[in-house]
């Protein structure tokens, strides 16, 4: 459905004839003579009036050139970075935190690539770059007005259409989603290692970085994979870019991937990478605590915590006046905020799960909720759009919806990702919930919110998925209408690679432990060397460790007995 003119204004994509920008005439009004309107958090300084001009012109003088004021926090020489941001919405609002603390402290900002001393890839490990993102048609045989729009390989473009490797083969990772988003920045790196190679001796050396869910997870394969990257910055560790730059331009490597268990950057306003822009991102939370078994989220974004309800609307009403018109409210789990900050709100009790719905932790008291916080934002700007980015279906109390029917610039669009139709893969997914559960949370949802649009996620070639499986999800599609559907190939995860001249077992605290697969002595020294086979017992001298994994040497081949009599 194509949007009126009178929209798209309230969009902030047109304006009448005659209509002036509302960072002009119409916020001037706010400001005494003289002064000039506040933007992303700092004053501008006043400029020459008309009477200026005037004068000049009378002497046959022409007048200045209007000049950029500097950034805040920046000098002439200061050096350069450059951003370059993969993957989802997440990573766009981090790149803007990481900005904002880059530019406090001295640096300043370019988009020339060859004019950079330092280069900052803010990575994913789901998701290509949005550059190559397609959108998919499934024929309307198959699900009448349904527009499938495909943010992984040409394999799961057929996903739901056809029968495709990815469902017959659910092992395979040959063009998975998770695979070519971290290749995209390899290949990346690839370019920049060229770039280093032929900087001018006289410039300092460019110094690269990788930061977010990719850091994450491949810290030590990043530092030592050609010797390229300088620092190393998980999601929470962005505050310690200035530091780890530092250690960088001494020569040496710096990483900091620690996750952190209350960092929100909630006193850090984020700057918006594109000036000028109409919509904007807010983070209000981070980290997941679901652990549905295919994610990865907890592992590189770490558990639940949520910012201030205060730090959020300051956020939101700096972009408002920065005449920004629509805002995404975002999270791993948006709908599960719970904002701790306010003593007197710590002892509220937990709001009940959409009916049918299950976690796999208790029910958290206290806080204010995503319901409230809502409700705060959309009476900021009633000309601002609000939309909120990605819920889990568990999180749909009543008064959320109520909220969603009632206000006018909260959009009526709902992201309730299914992820399958079958009762046994979301099961095995842990997702909390049945196929009944979940088809009667749409009805509930579309009795509320009369032509409410509703899109979702889907994976298919799932862990022991079947044809009959498969065909449960389209029925699903066929059944609910999304008007929007992001489809994913599986793709298996390991935390820790290994080739296939390596073998791996588990100790008994539990801890995976790889190791090389060479000729063993037997411990008794009753059998000729051999390779380990499955089920036997090896003694490993430990070199190397890793936040899930233990890398080592293999000894001899044992038994349990031999090997706790030798402790």
């Amino acid at each position: 459905m194509l949007l009126g003119a009178r929209a798209l204004r309230a969009a902030g994509l047109l304006r009448p004839p005659g209509a002036v920008p509302r960072t002009g005439v119409a916020r001037r009004a706010r400001c005494g003579p003289g002064q000039r309107p506040v933007g992303r958090g700092f004053a501008l300084p006043a400029g020459p009036d008309l009477r200026h001009f005037l004068r000049a012109a009378a002497a046959g003088q022409p007048g200045p050139s209007p000049e950029l004021p500097p950034e805040p926090g920046s000098a002439p020489g200061a050096p350069k970075v450059y951003l370059e941001t993969y993957g989802c919405q997440m990573n766009v609002s981090d790149t803007e935190i990481a900005w904002a603390i880059l530019q406090k402290n001295g640096y300043a900002r370019t988009k020339e690539l060859e004019e950079a001393d330092v280069v900052l890839l803010v990575t994913c490990s789901v998701r290509v770059p949005c550059s190559t993102a397609k959108a998919l048609f499934l024929p309307r045989s198959l699900v009448p007005k349904v527009t499938l729009q495909c943010r992984c390989s040409p394999l799961a473009k057929k996903v739901l259409a056809d029968k495709t490797e990815a469902r017959h083969n659910p092992h395979t990772t040959k063009g998975t989603p998770r695979e070519k988003a971290e290749q995209a920045i390899w290949n990346r790196l690839q370019h920049l290692k060229a770039l280093k190679a032929r900087r001018p001796r006289a410039r300092a050396p460019l110094r690269v970085g990788i930061l977010g869910c990719m850091a994450e997870r491949l810290k030590e394969e990043i530092l030592h994979r050609e010797k390229l990257v300088d620092v190393v910055a998980g999601p929470d560790a962005y505050r310690d870019l200035p530091r780890l730059l530092a250690v960088a331009e001494s020569g040496q490597q710096a990483a900091n991937v620690l996750l952190s268990l209350d960092e929100t950057y909630a006193d850090i306003l984020p700057v918006q990478t594109s000036a000028g822009g109409t919509t904007a991102f807010v983070s209000i939370m981070r980290g997941c605590d679901n652990m549905c078994s295919y994610c990865i989220v907890p592992f590189t974004r770490g558990r639940e915590r949520s910012r201030p309800i205060a730090s959020i609307l300051q956020e939101v009403r700096m972009l408002s006046d920065q005449g920004v018109k629509e805002v995404t409210l975002l999270g791993q789990n948006v709908n599960s905020f719970r904002d701790l900050s306010e003593v007197q709100f710590q002892s509220v009790a937990a709001p009940g799960l959409s009916r049918g719905f299950r976690t796999v932790y208790k029910a958290k008291a206290g806080g204010l909720r995503f319901s409230h916080l809502l409700d705060q934002v959309s009476r900021i700007d009633p000309e601002m759009r609000i939309r909120f980015t990605s819920p889990h279906p568990k999180d749909f109390p009543d008064e959320v919806l109520q909220l969603i029917q009632e206000r006018h610039n909260i959009c009526k669009q709902l992201h309730l990702p299914a992820q399958s139709g079958s009762t046994r893969i979301l099961e095995a997914m842990r997702r909390g919930y049945t196929r009944e559960a979940y088809l009667e949370l749409v009805h509930h949802v579309r009795d509320s919110i009369p032509g409410v649009s509703l899109s979702s996620d889907f994976i298919a070639g799932f862990c022991g998925e079947t044809e009959e499986d498969h065909l449960q999800t389209v029925s699903l599609l066929r059944e609910v209408r999304y008007n929007i559907g992001f489809l994913f190939a599986y793709s298996m995860r390991q935390p820790s690679k290994r080739s296939a001249s390596e073998l791996c077992g588990r100790n008994d605290g539990n801890i995976k432990v790889i190791f090389p697969d060479t000729e063993l002595e037997d411990a008794a020294k009753c059998g000729a060397p051999g390779r380990a086979q499955p089920g036997d017992y090896v003694m490993v001298k430990v070199t190397s460790a890793s936040s899930q994994t233990l890398r080592g040497v293999p000894l001899c081949r044992t038994t349990l007995s031999r090997a706790a009599a030798s402790h």
